[in-house]
C-alpha cells in the first residue's frame, strides 16, 4: 500500500468494540485516532487514553477528522454515519446499519450524493479465517455444489449495556437476530446467495423484552437449496456452528475466535463423501490460533481510501441486502408481525 500522509480518526463510541476498533487502527500505517466521543465522558475535550474525548459526536465532527468509525446502538448508527458522510468523512459503520430497513436507505441516499467518501459497513465474520477458507473450497468446486445449510449463533442472555437499550425496541429495532444471528444470516447469503421464501417462528417467552429471544428460520433459494437458522438468547453455553453439506462433501464451522473467548476454539472440519453405509470416514479439522478478521477488514477499508481500490465484502449494497433478508424472518411469522407492527420490505 502507497504511505501517503496520516489520516486523522475520530471513533464515535468508546465502549469495548471502539476501544478494540481504536487497537487495531492505530496498527495501521495511516490511520492515526485522534479523538472519540462517548456519553460517559464528563468534561468536553479531556483527555481519554492520551486523545481527546467528547460526550457525543457533534462535538467529535468539530475536529478535523478524515475518517469517522461508528461505534453506536443501533439507534444512532444510522444518523451518524450519514452526519460523517455529510461533514466529509469516509465511515466505517458497525453492524447493523440501524434498527431497521428504512434507516439503511436512508444511508444510500446521503452516501450516493457523496460519491468521494468512502462507506464501508463491519460484517466482522466474512473476514474470518475459517470462514474465508471454507468460501475459497466452495468456489474451487472441489466438495460439489451446496445442498443446505444449518447455523445455530446463541449466547446466555441479552446483555444490558448502556442501560439496556439492547433489549428495547425503541432504540434497538430487533433482538438476538438483528444484534448477533445478523452476522450467520450475512454467511449464509455468503455460501448460498440470495433466499426467495423464508419462513419463521419468533419468541420472546423467555426474557419477556419487546425484542426477540429467539429466532428459528428456514429460508429455501431459486434452485431449492435450503437454510435453517436458530439465533438465541438462551443458549446459556455461548455456541457458534455453521454445518454446509455439498453434493461431495460437507464444511463444519465450529466455533469462532472473539474478544471473549466464549465461543470455543475457531475450526473447520472438511469432510468427503463415502459411499459406504456408515457415511463419510474422512475428514480434515484446521484449528485457528489467531484472529486477523479485524485488522484484515480495517486494512480493506484503508486501501480503498488511499488507492481507491473496491473492497470485497462491506457494501452499503450487502448491508442493505441482509438487513432486508432480516426483517423479512421478522415479517414472515405473522404473530410476531402484528403484535409488534414490524415493517413491510418494499
Amino acid at each position: 500500500m502507497e504511505i501517503l500522509n496520516e489520516l486523522k480518526v475520530g471513533i464515535a463510541g468508546y465502549g469495548v468494540v471502539g476501544k478494540l476498533r481504536r487497537r487495531f487502527i492505530d496498527q495501521h500505517p495511516v490511520f492515526k485516532t485522534v479523538a472519540v466521543c462517548d456519553q460517559k465522558i464528563l468534561k468536553q475535550g479531556q483527555k481519554v487514553d492520551g486523545i481527546k474525548a467528547f460526550s457525543n459526536y457533534k462535538q467529535l465532527l468539530g475536529e478535523p477528522l478524515d475518517v469517522l468509525f461508528v461505534c453506536l446502538p443501533n439507534y444512532l448508527a444510522a444518523e451518524v454515519t450519514m452526519a460523517g458522510l455529510e461533514s466529509g468523512l469516509h465511515v466505517f459503520c458497525e453492524k447493523p446499519p440501524g434498527r431497521d430497513v428504512s434507516d439503511i436507505m436512508r444511508v444510500i441516499e446521503v452516501e450516493s450524493a457523496h460519491t468521494n467518501q468512502i462507506l464501508k459497513y463491519g460484517f466482522n465474520h466474512r473476514f474470518h479465517d475459517s470462514v474465508r477458507d471454507a468460501l475459497k473450497i466452495i468456489e474451487s468446486g472441489e466438495l460439489g455444489e451446496v445442498n443446505n445449510l444449518r447455523g445455530v449463533y446463541g449466547k446466555s442472555k441479552i446483555i444490558p449495556f448502556s442501560g439496556g437499550w439492547r433489549a428495547e425496541r425503541k432504540h434497538a429495532g430487533g433482538g438476538i437476530l438483528l444484534d448477533q444471528g445478523i452476522h450467520m444470516v450475512d454467511l449464509m447469503r455468503l455460501f448460498c446467495g440470495e433466499f426467495d421464501e423464508v419462513k419463521s417462528f419468533i419468541t420472546n417467552n423467555y426474557w419477556k423484552h419487546d425484542v426477540e429471544d429467539n429466532a428459528y428460520a428456514l429460508m429455501r433459494d431459486k434452485n431449492g437449496r435450503i437454510a435453517m437458522l436458530h439465533s438465541s438468547a438462551t443458549q446459556w453455553q455461548h455456541r457458534f456452528t455453521l454445518e454446509i453439506a455439498l453434493t461431495e462433501g460437507y464444511l463444519e464451522l465450529r466455533g469462532i475466535l472473539s474478544g471473549s473467548k466464549s465461543y470455543g476454539q475457531e475450526r473447520l472440519i472438511i469432510g468427503r463423501r463415502d459411499e459406504s453405509d456408515i457415511g463419510s470416514l474422512r475428514s480434515e479439522t484446521l484449528t485457528y490460533l489467531e484472529d486477523n478478521s479485524w485488522s484484515d477488514e480495517i486494512y480493506e477499508f484503508a486501501d480503498a481510501i488511499v488507492n481507491g481500490n473496491g473492497f470485497q465484502y462491506g457494501t452499503s449494497n450487502d448491508a442493505l441486502a441482509t438487513m432486508k433478508l432480516v426483517y423479512r424472518i421478522y415479517n414472515a411469522d405473522k404473530e410476531w408481525k402484528d403484535a409488534y407492527n414490524i415493517p413491510d420490505i418494499n
